[in-house]
């Protein structure tokens, strides 16, 4: 795998709710590159279900689950991921905090 074609893989939460959760050089981010050491504000993409902590930025208001939302700030998403229970699988990148579910 090439450093700068990496997709980060979808990432689920404990709740259920999935999300795509991406940062490179052609996604909605920033800083817009490829390998940042942190990003301020990602792409999030086709979450499972309407989210009302993304909703502001939204790409098409209409489909919610069928479209990309833009330079997410990452405490929104990390606040998403709070929301539901922690990640259970995937990943995200630098910058959003890897609340990793609790396993009981």
């Amino acid at each position: 795998m090439n450093s700068w074609d990496y997709r980060y893989p979808r990432v689920v939460c404990a709740s259920g709710f999935s999300m795509s959760v991406q940062a490179h050089d052609s996604a909605y981010c920033s800083p817009r590159a490829n390998n940042a050491t942190s990003y301020k504000e990602v792409e999030v993409g086709f979450p499972s279900a309407e989210e009302p902590l993304l909703m502001d930025y939204c790409e098409d208001k209409r489909d919610p689950t069928g479209t990309v939302y833009a330079y997410v700030p990452v405490q929104v998403v990390t606040n998403v991921i709070a929301k539901h229970g922690g990640i259970v699988e995937g990943e995200a990148p630098p910058g959003v905090v890897p609340l990793i579910a609790s396993r009981r």
